[in-house]
């Protein structure tokens, strides 16, 4: 099985965010959508690793900040590769203001913003699956969402030169391990994306 078929998916790419107790996160995910109409519903998959997972299901409320085409690497390197758990994300000057749910939405190189509140929760063993009704969305933008392809093609940096060693490399950020064997239970330490998002190189 090619699990490399898994990025042909069109997915668009978010920054969910949270709050409690005084405290403000976000990170980088894609799997977030419309399920039904009436009632207005939307579902987030969320990595249980992830502080903001936590935080979420703890309070019970998030917002999804809709990423467009005009974000930078940087975006993603800020909220997608350091953990919540370790640095606070929000003590940068980052153009965020606070939405009537009391969390904190990205206005930049953002599209969209949906604020919701969770009505069921499902575990997925590495994940969960959060089911929120909208409690309210806002246009920002003409410009077009970001997909997944898009990032790999277009804001992700190329690597200047294929590494000299032998190793494998992480499809998701670059992150390089050098080895003959790639550990099945390793996670990469910038994106924490598992051994199956690695590729090897000769």
């Amino acid at each position: 099985m090619d699990t490399n078929a898994m990025f042909k998916i069109g997915y668009g790419l978010y920054v969910l965010t949270a709050a409690e107790n005084g405290k403000d996160n976000g990170c980088i995910v894609n799997t977030f959508q419309q399920v039904t109409s009436d009632p207005l519903r939307v579902c987030v998959c969320v990595n249980k690793a992830n502080y903001t997972c936590g935080m979420i299901e703890r309070t019970g409320v998030f917002n999804v900040s809709v990423i467009d085409e005009s974000a930078s690497f940087q975006l993603f390197r800020h909220f997608g590769f350091q953990s919540g758990k370790e640095v606070d994300k929000f003590a940068a000057d980052i153009d965020a203001p606070r939405c009537a749910n009391g969390v904190r939405a990205i206005n930049s190189s953002t599209n969209a913003v949906i604020c919701a509140r969770v009505v069921q929760k499902i575990d997925l063993g590495t994940h969960l699956m959060f089911i929120a009704d909208v409690t309210d969305a806002v246009i920002k933008s003409a410009l077009e969402t970001a997909t997944y392809s898009y990032y790999q093609r277009v804001i992700k940096p190329k690597p200047a030169k294929a590494p000299a060693k032998k190793g494998w490399r992480c499809l998701i950020c670059g992150y390089f391990y050098e080895g003959e064997t790639l550990p099945a239970d390793f996670i990469c330490p910038l994106c924490k994306h598992p051994a199956s998002d690695f590729e090897r190189v000769q």
